[in-house]
C-alpha cells in the first residue's frame, strides 16, 4: 500500500513538472510563433516546412526507438547507457552525411527550389545535436526528475526564441526559423550535459545495443509509419500544390501539433514509467489504465474541442487575416488530434507491457486506411477557389481523420486486452467527458453569431465553455475532477 502511495505521489510530482514544462514552452512558443508569423513572409514557412518533412524521417533512424526502450527497461547500467549513446551519435553522424549529400534531391521534389539546399544542410544539424543528449533526457524521465528537463527546455526555448525574432527583424527570412531550431537543440543539449552530471564511459557493447533494439524496434517501425503518414501530406502538398499552400498547411500543423503534443507529452511522460511498475500485476494494471483513461479524456476532449470552437477568433486576434486559409486546416487537424491522442495513450499501455511490436500492427491498420484515403483524394489536392484556397487540402485531411479514427478503434481493442479489460470498458471511460465537452461548446458556437469583436468573442467563448464543463462535471460527481482539485488544493496548503 505504501509503495502504491509513493508511486502515486511520484506520478503526481512528475505530472506537475511536465505540466509546468509544457506550459512554459507553449507560452514561449506561442509568443515567438505569433511574432514570426506576422514578421516573415508566408512563403518562408513553406520552405522550412518542406525541409522538416525530410528531417522528420532522418530523426527516426537516429533515435531508433532507444528512448522508449530506456524508459521501459526496469534496470539499466551505466555501461548500457554508454553503449546506447555512442551508437546513437554514430548513427546521427552517418545520417547527417547522407542527408547533406542528398540535399539537391530534396530541392528537386519541390519544383527544383534551390533555396532549400543550404536551409536543409544547416537544419539537419539538429538531429545530430539532439542525439548527444538523448540518454540524458531518457534517464531523467525514467527517474521522474522532470524538473531538470523543464528547466533546460525553458532556457533553450527562451534563447532560441530571441535568436529567431532578432534574425527575422534583421531580414534573414527563412534562416530565422532554421537557426531557431539549431540553437534550441544546441542549448538544450548543452544544458542537459551540464545539469545531469552523467558522463558516458569509454565502453561499447553490440550485445547491449541488440537487447535495447529488440524492445525499441517495435517502436521504430511504428514511429516510421507514423511519421510517413504524418509528413507525407506536407510532401504531397508541396509537390503538387506548391510552397505557398504548404505554408498554410505548415502553420495549421504547427499550431495544432503544439496543442496536441502539449497535452499528450504531459501525460505520457508520466504514464509510461508508472504503468511499467505495474506491468505484472493484473488488478493494479487494470485499475491504473481505467484511471488514466478517465484523466486523459477529462483533459483531451475539452481542451482540443475548445480549440476547434475558438479557432477563427483566435487566428484573427493573433494574425489578423494573413493566415485565414489555414483556419479550417487547423480545425481538421485538431479533430484528427483527438483520435491520435487517445491512440497514443493506449499505445503506452501496450509499451508498458513490453509488446512494442504490436504497435506496428495497430499503426499499419491506420496507414493502410490512410494510403487508401490518399489514393482517393490525391487528384483533388491542388483544387483552389478564391474563397477556399486550401479546398483540396481539406479533402485530403478528411481522409487523414478517417484513418486516425480507424487506428483509434483498433488500438483500443488491443490495449484493452493487454490491460485485462474489455474494449467497451475503455470506451465507457471516455464517453461521459466527450458528451459533457460537446454540451459545453454549444453556447460558444451560438455566441459567435452574436459577438463581432474577435477578442471579446474569444474570451467569452473560453470562459463560458470552461465554466459549463466544470459545473456539469461537478453536478455529475466526476471523481477525476474532484481528485484534480483536491490535489491542487492540497499542494497549495503544503
Amino acid at each position: 500500500m505504501g509503495s502504491r502511495r509513493e508511486m502515486k505521489q511520484r506520478v503526481a510530482h512528475t505530472v506537475k513538472w511536465c505540466a509546468i514544462d509544457r506550459s512554459v514552452n507553449v507560452v514561449l512558443n506561442i509568443v515567438t510563433g505569433i511574432a514570426l508569423a506576422n514578421i516573415l513572409p508566408r512563403e518562408d514557412f513553406g520552405l522550412v516546412a518542406a525541409v522538416l518533412v525530410f528531417q522528420a524521417f532522418a530523426a527516426i533512424f537516429v533515435e531508433g526507438g532507444f528512448a522508449t526502450a530506456l524508459i521501459q527497461k526496469k534496470r539499466i547500467s551505466r555501461k548500457e547507457y554508454s553503449s546506447v549513446m555512442w551508437f546513437n551519435l554514430a548513427i546521427a553522424a552517418a545520417v547527417y552525411i547522407i542527408m547533406y549529400v542528398a540535399a539537391p534531391l530534396i530541392a528537386k521534389v519541390f519544383d527544383n527550389d534551390v533555396r532549400l539546399i543550404p536551409l536543409a544542410r544547416v537544419m539537419f544539424l539538429t538531429f545530430v545535436i539532439n542525439a548527444s543528449a538523448m540518454v540524458q533526457t531518457s534517464r531523467l524521465y525514467k527517474l521522474m526528475e522532470v524538473k531538470t528537463v523543464a528547466a533546460t527546455n525553458a532556457l533553450a526555448t527562451i534563447i532560441s526564441s530571441v535568436v529567431a525574432v532578432v534574425l527575422a527583424i534583421g531580414g534573414f527570412g527563412a534562416w530565422a526559423l532554421v537557426w531557431q531550431a539549431v540553437s534550441l537543440a544546441a542549448v538544450k543539449s548543452g544544458a542537459l550535459w551540464a545539469a545531469t552530471g552523467w558522463r558516458p564511459k569509454r565502453y561499447f557493447s553490440l550485445a547491449d545495443i541488440k537487447r535495447f533494439f529488440k524492445v525499441g524496434s517495435g517502436m521504430l517501425g511504428a514511429t516510421f509509419l507514423n511519421v510517413l503518414f504524418g509528413k507525407i501530406y506536407g510532401l504531397l502538398i508541396g509537390n503538387r500544390a506548391g510552397i505557398l499552400p504548404l505554408s498554410y498547411y505548415g502553420q495549421a500543423d504547427k499550431w495544432s501539433t503544439m496543442g496536441v503534443s502539449t497535452l499528450l507529452n504531459t501525460m505520457t511522460s508520466s504514464f509510461l514509467p508508472a504503468l511499467s511498475a505495474y506491468q505484472d500485476n493484473k488488478t493494479e494494471y487494470a485499475a491504473a489504465t481505467a484511471k488514466m483513461n478517465r484523466f486523459a479524456s477529462y483533459i483531451i476532449f475539452p481542451c482540443l474541442g475548445l480549440a476547434i470552437v475558438i479557432a477563427t477568433p483566435l487566428f484573427h486576434v493573433c494574425f489578423g487575416t494573413k493566415w485565414d486559409p489555414a483556419i479550417i486546416l487547423f480545425q481538421l487537424l485538431l479533430i484528427r488530434g483527438i483520435f491520435s491522442s487517445m491512440s497514443s495513450i493506449y499505445n503506452n499501455y501496450i509499451i508498458a507491457r513490453g509488446h512494442t511490436k504490436l504497435i506496428v500492427t495497430t499503426e499499419l491498420v491506420r496507414d493502410i486506411a490512410a494510403a487508401i484515403a490518399i489514393f482517393i483524394t490525391l487528384p483533388y489536392i491542388d483544387i483552389t477557389t478564391p474563397q477556399e484556397p486550401t479546398k483540396g487540402i481539406t479533402i485530403l485531411l478528411w481522409g487523414q481523420i478517417a484513418a486516425s479514427a480507424i487506428s483509434w478503434i483498433i488500438t483500443m481493442v488491443y490495449a484493452a486486452r493487454l490491460s485485462w479489460r474489455r474494449w467497451w470498458e475503455f470506451l465507457s471511460d471516455s464517453i461521459p467527458y466527450a458528451a459533457i465537452s460537446i454540451m459545453a461548446f454549444i453556447p460558444g458556437v451560438m455566441l459567435s453569431k452574436l459577438i463581432e469583436n474577435n477578442l471579446l468573442l474569444l474570451v467569452t467563448e473560453c470562459i463560458t465553455a470552461t465554466g459549463i464543463y466544470l459545473v456539469v462535471n461537478a453536478l455529475f460527481g466526476s471523481k477525476i475532477q474532484k481528485d484534480v482539485f483536491d490535489w491542487i488544493l492540497k499542494r497549495k496548503k503544503d
